[in-house]
């Protein structure tokens, strides 16, 4: 059977595997003629690492804070002005020009849902899972229906009323890619309505 990739994808187990090659070459590495210079360039590409990789935490974890606050502020800004709006509106004076002039009035929503189709994207992401992208548009969600390898029929896999759904089930085997194919469709309640999305598919790999 063969063997996968010795070096791990994400950058904390890359990390992990590049302390082990090191410390195990400065220990053995004369066992194997591994030489100064290669012991000098696992040391400084080790050094490196570590450091790239503190600056990229700390970098991501301000970015989780600076969106948070963001969020935070946006909510309440949103529900401020939705507060004013609804205010506004049931002035006396409103009128609907009115309303456009201060940009509260919103397009006509002409869709149709008893002939609205989902449209799928796929992203195929490591160690053979995949990433469903989906709009709602005035659903509840959609049901996710899927076939892979060699299956020659379409099973219910999900319901999501979240955009993405990560489909992470395990690889049939586990050494082989293999397509994965999707379909949807826009759920309102626990009723499905409208029509079947096209068959989106993605080819995971281990």
């Amino acid at each position: 059977m063969p063997k996968s990739d010795f070096i791990p994808n994400r950058d904390g187990d890359f990390l992990a595997w590049h302390d082990q090659i090191k410390t195990a070459a400065d220990n053995i590495g004369a066992t194997l003629d591994i030489t100064a210079a290669d012991l000098s360039n696992l040391n400084d590409d080790n050094s490196a690492l570590h450091e790239v990789l503190t600056l990229t935490n700390a970098a991501d974890a301000a970015a989780r804070q600076v969106k948070a606050q963001k969020n935070t502020t946006r909510r309440a800004t949103e529900q401020r002005a939705r507060t004013l709006a609804k205010r506004v509106k049931l002035h006396a004076n409103y009128t609907t020009a009115l309303g456009q002039q201060l940009g509260i009035e919103g397009p006509e929503d002409t869709t149709d849902m008893s002939t609205a189709r989902p449209t799928l994207t796929i992203t195929v992401m490591p160690h053979g899972s995949c990433q469903i992208g989906f709009p709602k548009l005035k659903a509840d969600g959609v049901n996710i229906y899927s076939r892979r390898g060699t299956e020659t029929a379409y099973t219910y896999l999900a319901r999501d009323t979240e955009s993405p759904y990560i489909d992470n089930r395990p690889l049939l085997n586990p050494t082989q890619p293999e397509t994965r194919q999707y379909k949807a469709i826009f759920v309102i309640g626990d009723d499905e309505i409208g029509l079947e999305s096209d068959v989106a598919e993605g080819v995971c790999k281990p």
